[in-house]
C-alpha cells in the first residue's frame, strides 16, 4: 500500500477542485461573408482566452456569403408583410436549423456557465431593399435560439455593417442592429467602420469586405464585447472596446 504525504493529497485534491470549478463557455458564430471570412482562430478564440484564462472555450461556425437574414428566421414572410414589404419567399430558413443543430452537439457534451452568439450580416437584406424587417427579425433570430436552447439568459453580440455604402437602407440595417443591441440587457454591437479601409489605384475606399488587420480587430471586439456581458460588466457602447 502507498501512503501519500499529506501535502501531495492537498495538492490532488486542490487540482481536482479547480478541474471540476473549470468555466466552460460556448460562441455561436454566424453570418453572411464577413463572418465566414474572420479567421476566429487568429482573433476572436485568442483574445477570448486571454480574457478568460483557464476557461474550457468551445465554438461553432455556420456562415455563407450573400444570404439574407430570412434564411435564420423562419417567420421572415410574416414579419416582412407586418412592414409593409410586397416581397414573400416561402423560404425554409435551413440555416438557422443547422446552427441550433451545431449548438445542441456542443451543449450535449456538458453544460455551459455560458452561450453567446456573435453575428455579422445584413449586407444583403440592406442592398435588396428589405431594411424594414430586420430589427424585428433579429430580435426574432435571438429569441428562438434563447427558446430553443433552453438559454433565456443567452448574450449576443452583433457586428455592425461598415461603411461600404451610405445610402438609406444600408443606413437603416446598422442603425437597427445598434438598437437591437441596445434594446437588450445581454447585448453589444462591434464597429466595423475601421476595419475595411484600402486603396485602389492609389485611392483609399471604403470596401465591403475587411483588410486582414481588420478582421482580426473586428475579431478581438467581439471577443471584448462577449466577454464584458459574461462577466456582468457594461459593454462598450461606441463598438470599440479596449
Amino acid at each position: 500500500m502507498i501512503l501519500l504525504k499529506p501535502f501531495v493529497i492537498a495538492t490532488v485534491v486542490l487540482a481536482s477542485s479547480l478541474a471540476m470549478a473549470e468555466e466552460r463557455h460556448l460562441f455561436i458564430l454566424s453570418g453572411q461573408s464577413n463572418m465566414q471570412g474572420l479567421k476566429e482562430k487568429t482573433s476572436v478564440l485568442p483574445e477570448l482566452e486571454r480574457l478568460l484564462p483557464g476557461a474550457d472555450i468551445q465554438h461553432v461556425k455556420y456562415a455563407r456569403g450573400g444570404q439574407p437574414i430570412r434564411k435564420w428566421v423562419k417567420t421572415w414572410d410574416q414579419i416582412a408583410k407586418k412592414h409593409k414589404l410586397t416581397q414573400q419567399f416561402n423560404d425554409p430558413s435551413e440555416f438557422y436549423d443547422t446552427v441550433l443543430k451545431q449548438a445542441k452537439a456542443k451543449i450535449a457534451e456538458g453544460p455551459f456557465d455560458s452561450i453567446t452568439f456573435l453575428w455579422m450580416q445584413g449586407e444583403r437584406d440592406a442592398k435588396t431593399g428589405l431594411a424594414a424587417a430586420y430589427e424585428e427579425s433579429m430580435k426574432t433570430l435571438i429569441a428562438s435560439l434563447r427558446r430553443d436552447l433552453k438559454t433565456p439568459e443567452m448574450n449576443f453580440v452583433i457586428g455592425r455593417l461598415c461603411d461600404h455604402l451610405t445610402h438609406d437602407q444600408w443606413n437603416a440595417v446598422r442603425d437597427a442592429q445598434v438598437k437591437v443591441a441596445r434594446d437588450d440587457p445581454r447585448g453589444s454591437w462591434a464597429d466595423t467602420d475601421d476595419t475595411n479601409d484600402k486603396e485602389r489605384n492609389g485611392k483609399k475606399w471604403n470596401d465591403l469586405h475587411y483588410t486582414t488587420a481588420g478582421y482580426e480587430l473586428f475579431g478581438r471586439r467581439l471577443a471584448r464585447q462577449a466577454v464584458r456581458l459574461i462577466q456582468g460588466e457594461k459593454p462598450d457602447p461606441a463598438g470599440r472596446p479596449e
